[in-house]
């Protein structure tokens, strides 16, 4: 099984840009042969994305059903048993954090590449246990890309996932200058953004960034269970929203959640004592009740204002222009293409369904002073724009 995350953060961009290994592949592509081992969303994704480049990929993994989806899907060809004629420039590993070390060891045994990486949303665990073993070090640059998605498997992966995502590199002191360029070229071949931080560091920030906000989504999801079907039918887009990610594949979880138990724990406890005292104060039912439970929406604002907006910058305020839209083909791309024609960017949209009508709210996020423009041609084209 291969590790899919659900991660977004902002630390330091790497300095380095210089190729690794054979360079000059057709597609412009910094790495000759790379091996991935595990073929799940984000290993197949690696996979994908550095053919693109013109990279040779040897795909492993201890499922045969997964890794003949992704040698279908175009991401490789099989890894053959025994030496290769030559290493690769880099051999990836793209397994759960538990598995990291013991796959090291063996890719290593084996000779696989000159450089190594794997891709677990944890660091400090795996980089013990691979001290513990005797891997190279040297040759070794934790990794880990913050992209993903809620489903898994190599039927979800995609060559355009990392694209303008950070990728984490939690090189030690010990690890090779050769290692971490090879392992920087991965990241930009797949579009992606490389930063350095250190592997304690990291842990902790994915645990208020990823892992506890997945515990948290889940005990909302796991209400839902008892609900009765006036709840269900009455609930909308907020409740999608806050349990989209509750969704993701419970064994990757666990394992993810254990390697990174410490953290995640002090996360949920600080969240925990919030919630408690808010629903203390709720129960009080006072005035001065009230606004202690507002002073914690307000700290939830400015927390929810911190997280970076596009391509890594500030936070934007955008403005946000409502559509009428009926659940038929096409009607989606028609929208897009008037928006285009009125010479506006959409910057997110979403669509809010109406149970029981064929139709929908779509949510289109522009900047503010596009939206007045943008109402208009969907206007002047037969779409009902509220406001």
């Amino acid at each position: 099984m291969s590790e899919g995350s659900e991660d977004e953060g902002s630390v330091n961009q790497v300095g380095a840009s210089g190729p690794a290994g054979a360079g000059g592949e057709p597609g412009g592509g910094a790495l000759g042969r790379v091996v991935v081992i595990g073929t799940g969303l984000i290993g197949t994704s690696i996979a994908l994305a550095v053919r693109e480049r013109g990279a040779e990929v040897l795909l492993a993994d201890r499922d045969p059903a997964a890794l003949a989806m992704a040698v279908e899907l175009g991401a490789g060809e099989p890894l053959p048993d025994g030496a290769l004629d030559r290493p690769a420039d880099l051999a990836v590993l793209a397994v759960p954090p538990a598995a990291v070390a013991v796959g090291l060891l063996d890719a290593q045994k084996r000779g696989l590449a000159a450089a190594y990486t794997d891709v677990a949303s944890v660091k400090r665990l795996p980089l013990e246990q691979a001290a513990e073993l005797g891997c190279d070090l040297s040759a070794f640059v934790p990794g880990h890309p913050l992209a993903g998605s809620e489903r898994s498997g190599p039927s979800a992966a995609r060559a355009d996932l990392f694209l303008g995502r950070p990728w984490a590199l939690c090189a030690t002191p010990r690890t090779a200058p050769e290692a971490v360029a090879a392992v920087t070229a991965l990241a930009r071949d797949c579009g992606a953004m490389p930063v350095t931080v250190d592997a304690a560091e990291h842990d902790r920030a994915v645990a208020l960034v990823s892992h506890a906000p997945h515990v948290v989504s889940a005990a909302v999801a796991a209400r839902l269970t008892g609900a009765d079907d006036v709840a269900l039918g009455l609930s909308g887009q907020g409740v999608r929203d806050v349990t989209r990610i509750a969704a993701g594949d419970p064994r990757l979880w666990i394992g993810i959640l254990s390697a990174n138990a410490a953290s995640v724990a002090d996360v949920l406890e600080a969240v925990a004592t919030d919630l408690a005292v808010a629903a203390s104060l709720l129960r009080d039912g006072s005035e001065e009740a009230a606004r202690h439970v507002a002073d914690l929406l307000l700290r939830g604002n400015a927390g929810r204002s911190r997280i970076p907006g596009k391509h890594g910058g500030d936070a934007s305020a955008y403005a946000t222009v409502q559509v009428v839209i009926p659940d038929r083909p096409g009607e989606l791309a028609m929208i897009f293409q008037a928006a285009g024609i009125a010479g506006v960017n959409i910057e997110d949209v979403t669509i809010e369904h109406s149970p029981g009508r064929p139709l929908g709210v779509l949510e289109i996020s522009v900047v503010p002073g596009e939206a007045e423009r943008l109402a208009t041609e969907l206007r002047g084209r037969g779409w009902s724009v509220p406001g």
